[in-house]
């Protein structure tokens, strides 16, 4: 914090830690064997899209290099009810009860990223992976961009949660990730892909 920002009172938002999402891995170890929730191989990044041929062509790019390589991810974009976009990325697993979670982060990684590096930056919202119980429940693992925190989101129906089983998951995963302190903060994503 500078001089100026004393004197005004500002304060510099918390940067984002990208590469915290490297450890959604060891989180998602930790998931299956405390709760049985293991991961589906989907995940999402949402953002808000700027206007322009100039973010249209970082998205295109994004897309093409996503997609570029044999046994690529099947990757869309989705618009939701908010006027947020959805990039999500679907690892169709050989193995489902073993999908490529390390491939999927860094895909994740690489998205967040190139937004950021072209200057998109402010209008990345969060990332999801998302996970699945043997009961057919879905569960989310959401990382917040601007807090540079995860949190869980657990839908149990149309605009229902299960609070208990979030709470659940933060205490299996506060010692793996950084996990967002503030319950005000876990916002609903209700649709979000993969959910």
């Amino acid at each position: 914090m500078g001089f100026w920002d004393v004197i005004t009172g500002r304060t510099r938002p918390k940067q984002a830690n990208l590469d915290a999402l490297f450890a959604v891995p060891t989180a998602a170890l930790t998931m299956q064997t405390s709760l049985g929730l293991v991961p589906t191989g989907d995940g999402a990044v949402c953002y808000r899209a700027a206007s322009g041929a100039g973010f249209a062509g970082t998205q295109n790019d994004i897309i093409d290099l996503l997609g570029a390589s044999e046994g690529a991810p099947k990757v869309t974009t989705s618009v939701d009810e908010f006027g947020f976009t959805w990039l999500s990325v679907d690892h169709d697993a050989l193995d489902p009860a073993n999908p490529d979670i390390t491939g999927l982060v860094t895909d994740l990684h690489a998205v967040n990223t190139t937004l950021e590096m072209n200057g998109f930056g402010p209008g990345l919202l969060c990332s999801l992976i998302a996970f699945q119980g043997a009961d057919g429940r879905s569960a989310g693992l959401i990382y917040l961009y601007k807090q540079g925190t995860f949190y869980p989101f657990v839908p149990t129906g149309p605009q229902q949660r299960d609070n208990l089983l979030e709470i659940n998951i933060r205490s299996a995963i506060e010692g793996d990730l950084p996990v967002e302190k503030d319950l005000s903060r876990w916002l609903a994503v209700w649709g979000a892909p993969g959910l």
